[in-house]
């Protein structure tokens, strides 16, 4: 017989999962940021890059927070 599962029960499981992988790819940015410091010297595409991977994050962080774009900028530029 298969097991039920209760709603809240698959709710828990599928926010784990998500948790997880959310985790494992922050870490694979932070091997990326870790290897980009260790170029030689960054040229311009590898700048463009970031630019991109910044601004997505900046979507990112707004969506989960509820926060516009313009406070999750404020939020970096208060950290300069």
């Amino acid at each position: 017989m298969a097991s039920q599962h209760t709603p809240a029960k698959d709710a828990a499981c599928a926010h784990a999962a998500a948790r997880t992988d959310i985790a494992r790819l922050l870490d694979i940015l932070q091997m990326e940021l870790e290897r980009s410091v260790k170029a030689e010297s960054p040229d311009w595409t590898l700048v463009a890059e970031l630019q991109k991977v910044r601004h997505d994050l900046i979507g990112v962080v707004g969506f989960v927070t509820g926060f516009d774009r313009a406070t999750v900028e404020e939020f970096l530029a208060d950290a300069e």
